[in-house]
């Protein structure tokens, strides 16, 4: 089986993290953290702890709150819809996932106004000068992906923050296509609300994931309930990251993000970031060549290990099965859960192929899926 599909959730992990999960559930050593003194619960709370604290060493985010939640959507669900009211106005882009899009819709409906800033299908940025444009006297906040999960695309956080900077706005990024391959510098970008998720280049489980907030930041709870302190007390705990963690968390599921994350530090994002930059590089020089193939997107700026493509007008549902029967090659085909790109590069109806690659990709699989797509275009496509 040759899987191309990365973006959507990293399908080998480093032996660590199969072996910190495995340990976390057979050990009996894990019990309620922060539900009692004895040794099982003070050592489920150093788990949480250590976790927390390699997350703010991954993304240099010591002046941030580490909240974790079982994925990104949650992260990104929690932070817009406790911080605005509906005299607000937020700016957000076409790139966006419906994890961002469908709350950002919910808060329209209860009268936050919303924009949007367009993509250049040619040169695969955003218009940054709409930013400008859009902004008003009732804009809040600049609502943005980190990196596009159709095209790879990435937009220039270190702008964007600039300008956040500049006109008094909040920044919230989802992070769930970068963390991991884009070095993330929380401290020196000041993004006010970091999403991200464990299980894609972080090589955690899936139902990990979470959010860094700046310190100084209140979010209200979606959820109250259990703590594990102040339990007299009516209300829920205000401070963080408690405040967002009710119930019992996910303690051998961070046990695995612990080790995934640790892997990620000592590869270096960097290093790994130009693994895979180069392995997707010599996919689309190839794959480029090709008669009838259409690819969108620049792989050539920064990039997440992406390379989306069309061969003629066939479906991308039928040219993602025939990659699979004929050739095992997995991929993902269709809307990619954001409609907005779509709409921006003409493809709702044919949809994309995407292949994505992880740092455990070789030359030898590269070349395999460029043979593959070369023999589909020859019966595909008239010469």
């Amino acid at each position: 089986m040759y899987y191309f599909d990365q973006a959507a959730t990293s399908l080998r992990k480093p032996p660590a993290v199969a072996e910190a999960v495995y340990h976390a559930l057979s050990s009996e050593t894990l019990g309620n953290p922060s539900r009692g003194g004895h040794d099982a619960s003070l050592q489920a709370t150093r788990i949480i702890y250590e976790t927390r604290e390699v997350i703010q060493k991954l993304f240099r985010a010591q002046d941030y709150h580490v909240v974790f939640t079982k994925n990104a959507t949650e992260a990104i669900n929690i932070a817009l819809k406790n911080l605005f009211t509906e005299k607000d106005h937020l700016i957000t882009t076409v790139m966006e996932h419906n994890s961002v899009l469908r709350p950002l819709y919910e808060l329209e409906e209860q009268g936050i106004k919303l924009d949007f800033v367009a993509y250049d299908n040619e040169s695969g940025q955003l218009l940054y000068h709409q930013f400008a444009e859009l902004l008003t006297e009732q804009t809040k906040a600049i609502v943005v992906t980190c990196a596009s999960n159709v095209t790879g695309s990435a937009p220039n956080l270190k702008w964007i923050s600039d300008f956040c900077k500049e006109h008094q706005l909040k920044l919230i990024v989802d992070g769930a296509s970068a963390a991991g391959i884009i070095d993330i510098d929380l401290d020196d970008l000041e993004i006010d609300i970091f999403c991200f998720t464990g299980h894609k280049s972080l090589y955690g489980p899936q139902g990990t994931g979470g959010m860094c907030i700046k310190k100084g930041i209140q979010i209200k709870p979606t959820i109250t309930g259990g703590s594990g302190f102040a339990t007299f007390s009516k209300t829920h705990p205000t401070d963080l990251p408690e405040s967002l963690e009710a119930g019992t968390m996910n303690v051998h599921g961070l046990a695995g993000l612990q080790a995934g994350a640790t892997y990620v530090l000592d590869r270096g994002i960097s290093n790994l970031h130009q693994e895979i930059a180069a392995l997707t590089m010599y996919f689309h020089e190839y794959i480029h060549r090709f008669n009838g193939i259409r690819t969108y997107g620049d792989p050539t700026l920064l990039n997440t290990g992406i390379v989306a493509l069309n061969i003629g007008d066939y479906d991308s549902t039928e040219i993602s099965s025939l990659l699979d029967a004929r050739y095992d090659i997995l991929t993902r085909a269709g809307s990619h859960c954001a409609p907005l790109m779509h709409r921006q590069l003409g493809t709702v109806d044919q949809g994309i192929v995407r292949f994505s690659f992880s740092l455990f990709h070789t030359i030898t699989d590269i070349k395999y899926a460029i043979d593959a797509l070369a023999q589909l275009v020859k019966e595909l496509v008239p010469s």
